[in-house]
């Protein structure tokens, strides 16, 4: 195949669909530093730059860091046909959340219509959240434990209607938490701290006996477990780390207090 002769920074940028700033600061930080230059002095991107540039994309997609995606990249080790190949792989399952993610919307959309009349199956309003995924894990890593049993026997009763009270509940306090730390507020401030104190609160209402030290475990558990991340970033990049520095200090303040 003929290789396409190589282009200067405007054109892949326009590839790329990123900023051509954007590439000048891939290049100060050494992640993608074109090896050619033309007569004038131009970066010029060849196919290897192109392909590095788009694995930096796609890393950044799966919520990967810049710094983890050079050391990634700059692995001796590194196969490209092989990373494709998985991040394919991942890219696909979510995709195909996404799909059923959608038509759980889709349904509820549908129930909002009133005027059309008829029946729902209400089922339909869950497609797409599949807790069964770690049932068996959190069976496996809590089952004997009270915290478990608990959520276990609550949660055995929810209706429908409970599960929808609670989801609101759940995303107003991660919106609120998503808009304290997108105001720049610290996360030991009060008001951020108030907010993963109604976190601790939901838990302990809806689950289970929710403790300062417990909540303190399970902010450790969100940063290190990517699949809590991936749900709680949904609602602001970056609130994971956020919040579970919150939920710290809260627990630390009220530690703390006399």
């Amino acid at each position: 195949m003929k290789q396409r002769p190589p282009c200067q920074i405007k054109e892949a940028a326009r590839l790329a669909g990123v900023s051509v700033r954007t590439l000048h600061h891939y290049d100060e930080i050494g992640l993608l530093v074109p090896k050619r230059r033309s007569a004038a002095g131009y970066r010029l991107y060849d196919r290897e730059d192109l392909l590095r540039l788009q694995q930096i994309l796609i890393g950044r997609e799966l919520g990967l860091s810049l710094l983890e995606i050079a050391r990634s990249l700059d692995d001796p080790g590194f196969d490209l046909g092989q990373a494709l190949r998985a991040q394919r792989q991942q890219l696909q399952g979510r995709a195909e959340r996404t799909a059923a993610m959608l038509r759980s919307v889709d349904a509820a959309l549908a129930i909002l219509d009133a005027d059309r009349g008829g029946s729902m199956d209400m089922k339909a309003l869950f497609d797409g959240f599949d807790p069964s995924r770690y049932e068996e894990e959190a069976r496996q890593r809590w089952g004997n434990s009270d915290a478990y049993k608990e959520s276990a026997r609550r949660t055995s009763r929810y209706t429908e209607q409970d599960w929808k009270r609670l989801q609101v509940e759940q995303e107003r306090i991660y919106n609120d938490a998503a808009a304290a730390m997108n105001a720049g507020t610290p996360p030991h401030d009060p008001a951020a701290m108030s907010v993963a104190e109604r976190h601790r609160l939901l838990l302990d209402r809806w689950f289970y006996p929710c403790s300062k030290a417990m909540h303190r475990g399970l902010a450790d558990m969100y940063e290190a477990d990517g699949r809590f991340a991936q749900n709680i970033d949904r609602y602001g990049k970056g609130l994971t780390p956020f919040l579970a520095a919150a939920i710290r200090a809260n627990a630390a303040l009220r530690d703390a207090s006399p």
